[in-house]
């Protein structure tokens, strides 16, 4: 089932400038976002700066907030208005004084479902080989780096008999999530919290944990570079633009294509 059979989200009245304006861009960050040449991304970042007033930024990440505050605050990349980060187990506003604060009305579900995963998988995956923790701090999820030549082919099923979801992707990263959650619902819950059309949102991903955010229901484009595994997930999915640009020009590519917003 995709995010949109599965879940659905009573819109509220708008609460927020973003819900006035005519686009916002969800997107992913690495590979799609912070991905293609410099050239690409400064032209996609001074055309989102140049039309504030009429353009919103999402930012739907498995990134947590201390890597996006030093993102923007250092390496001159667009602030967003609101940030999906955490392997999407954070949903967060961006404060005028660039907090990234998490709504706890949004959070609940997620918070419930967790529970006391972190200690119940970290000893279901102790002994497990192939993965290695990764050095940051989690709120409700788990991440690992995978070698996948070597991974103990058992780990998947032993998470999921426990209730949670295990995301593989880019060969590079196993995230253990609530049972439920990913980017597509996250965003859904975000969009309808905030009042927005869905219409009038790009959601924009290159790996396979993009899936349920470019299929939830939203116009929708993998860059150019996309892996493999997430294209062939998406082969015969008209709904999705497959950009022919890379990263930062595939996301303005599909804004052209798509006649979501002047260019």
């Amino acid at each position: 089932m995709t995010a949109t059979s599965e879940h659905a989200y009573e819109t509220s009245t708008p609460t927020h400038p973003i819900a006035s304006k005519p686009f916002t861009l969800a997107t992913d960050l690495d590979g799609t976002f912070l991905g293609g040449d410099e050239t690409a991304r400064r032209r996609l970042y001074d055309w989102i700066e140049s039309n504030r007033r009429t353009v919103g930024l999402i930012f739907v990440t498995g990134r947590d907030p201390a890597f996006i505050k030093t993102l923007c605050a250092e390496d001159g990349v667009p602030w967003p208005e609101f940030v999906i980060g955490d392997v999407e187990t954070t949903i967060a506003d961006v404060t005028t004084d660039r907090e990234i604060k998490p709504i706890a009305a949004l959070e609940a579900e997620i918070k419930h479902l967790w529970s006391d995963g972190a200690e119940r998988i970290t000893m279901a995956l102790a002994d497990a080989s192939g993965l290695t923790p990764q050095e940051t701090e989690f709120r409700y999820r788990l991440s690992y780096h995978i070698d996948v030549d070597t991974v103990d082919r058992g780990a998947v099923q032993r998470v999921e008999a426990l209730g949670y979801d295990v995301l593989l992707s880019d060969d590079r990263f196993f995230d253990v999530l609530p049972r439920g959650v990913s980017k597509g619902p996250s965003l859904l819950r975000l969009l309808a919290h905030l009042g927005m059309s869905t219409e009038r949102v790009l959601a924009a991903g290159d790996t396979l944990n993009d899936l349920s955010m470019l299929t939830c229901g939203v116009p929708a484009v993998a860059v150019g570079n996309s892996e493999k595994a997430l294209l062939a997930e998406l082969d015969g999915d008209g709904r999705v633009l497959q950009a022919v640009d890379h990263g930062a020009a595939g996301i303005m590519e599909a804004v052209s294509a798509l006649d979501l917003h002047p260019v």
